[in-house]
């Protein structure tokens, strides 16, 4: 089922890409497509180097296989992914990396605020969200809260949630949020605390934003 999707390629390039740029180093995080079934995700425990279409793994949103087929586990966090499906209809693709210097916010528990006018990419500030155990339930609640009205957002001692209507899009939210951690961990090992944009110039780039369509280049 898995080699035939046409998300399938595209999943294996984006996950190749993110690992050799340091986002999803070896095996970490997980990436994952809507699908009229429910979602193709990554499989556990397969560095990105050796992933082949063939082994990605096609679930429903309960977790249930469409159907009986042999092959590898999905991915610990396909729940997490599969709230968010369920939860956000605008959602077509899911990108969740551990990206170093946004997870390193992330183990401060502190999430990243509207410092930059590329933050609209986001949504907004980009929240932390609550801790809670690697692929579990409570962690999926955890995730949605964190995204609401957002297209990004941390996860506590963990990494980072990044989604979008395509996996390109996905992708440049991803990649832009480590950007940005960059930035703001730079301004806070100087001793500055950034200008934060108000709520009015905030907005007004969310609307130009809006006019591009969605920008998936710095």
């Amino acid at each position: 089922m898995s080699r035939q999707h046409p998300a399938a390629a595209e999943i294996v390039a984006v996950s190749r890409e993110l690992d050799r740029r340091g986002l999803m180093p070896n095996k970490s995080g997980n990436l994952s497509c809507r699908t009229n079934l429910g979602l193709l995700i990554t499989p556990a425990g397969v560095p990105y180097v050796e992933l082949d279409p063939a082994q990605l793994v096609e679930l429903d949103l309960n977790g249930g296989r469409p159907e009986s087929v042999a092959g590898l586990r999905p991915s610990s966090e396909w729940r997490m992914h599969a709230a968010v499906y369920a939860e956000r209809t605008d959602v077509g693709a899911i990108v969740h990396t551990h990206s170093p210097r946004a997870t390193a916010l992330a183990c401060a528990r502190r999430g990243i605020p509207a410092f930059h006018y590329m933050i609209a990419l986001a949504g907004g500030d980009i929240r932390c969200a609550t801790y809670a155990t690697f692929g579990s339930s409570e962690l999926a609640r955890n995730a949605l809260q964190g995204l609401r009205d957002r297209r990004a957002t941390l996860l506590a001692n963990h990494g980072v949630l990044a989604v979008g209507a395509t996996l390109g899009e996905a992708r440049a939210v991803a990649l832009e949020v480590e950007n940005l951690a960059g930035e703001y961990l730079a301004l806070l090992a100087a001793g500055l605390e950034p200008v934060l944009l108000d709520a009015a110039e905030l907005e007004r780039v969310l609307q130009r934003f809006a006019d591009y369509g969605r920008v998936s280049e710095r």
